[in-house]
């Protein structure tokens, strides 16, 4: 399965967008809501023309905590819905296919997939307009906290992944309450715990030691090391630097 990421880059985002355009309207619609709200395709599947046409945003609910959001309308995305939605019945499906029912997200995913292609980001899918929605998020707020909260993830580790960003061990501790630090003291030292997981961790890096030097290995390999050491660098360098504050 291929990696889907966000679009950070705002001039890869305003061309990947005129290649949704070139496409079919609906899919520039779809991209740049899904962009706006944080919808997932299969939510967005059952807007129908009523919900949007001659408004000037429209509230949506993420996930299974329904949590309340709105998403304000730019000019030029109120100026394609109107000029796509002309004519049709508000009951309409918005992104309409075939016999007058929506478009499936498998269409769906191989239009953006296709369009992504062909101006050379090999990393979009069905996931991109959610992650760039809470990559844009993040940038704007630094919340990682509420961000976790809001698409449901079990931790701000998974969130940092989910946008393509570095954690940061300041960041994700001034996500734990003075709760989760008590646990974290007991847990640490229940049953030798804390030490218990450095120990795998030694282990591990004593491993890799060993087997840097082994002429079998591939080239994939040594990406995975290095990738490895450089997350592993960023950690304990942030985490010295937050203890020398």
């Amino acid at each position: 399965m291929n990696w889907v990421a966000p679009i950070k880059d705002e001039e890869t985002l305003k061309r990947y967008e005129q290649e949704l355009m070139n496409v079919d309207m609906k899919y520039f619609i779809m991209f740049r809501m899904g962009v706006g709200t944080g919808l997932q395709v299969q939510e967005l599947l059952k807007l129908c023309v009523g919900d949007v046409r001659g408004k000037d945003s429209i509230t949506v609910y993420l996930g299974t905590k329904k949590i309340k959001r709105s998403y304000r309308f730019e000019p030029d995305l109120k100026q394609a819905i109107e000029a796509y939605t002309l004519g049709r019945d508000d009951t309409s499906p918005l992104f309409l296919g075939h016999r007058n029912k929506a478009i499936s997200r498998e269409q769906a995913y191989r239009a953006m997939k296709s369009a992504g292609l062909r101006i050379g980001i090999g990393t979009v899918g069905a996931q991109t307009m959610r992650k760039t929605f809470a990559w844009k998020y993040y940038k704007n707020t630094g919340d990682i906290a509420y961000l976790t909260h809001l698409l449901n993830h079990a931790s701000p580790s998974v969130t940092f992944r989910f946008i393509g960003e570095k954690p940061k061990v300041d960041t994700l501790a001034a996500t734990m309450t003075p709760e989760e630090n008590v646990r974290a003291r007991r847990s640490l030292f229940e049953g030798g715990s804390g030490i218990s997981r450095m120990e795998y961790i030694k282990d591990t890096m004593n491993l890799l030691e060993d087997e840097l030097e082994n002429p079998g290995n591939d080239d994939a390999f040594y990406g995975r090391v290095e990738a490895l050491l450089r997350s592993m660098e960023d950690l304990i360098s942030d985490f010295y630097i937050d203890r020398a504050v």
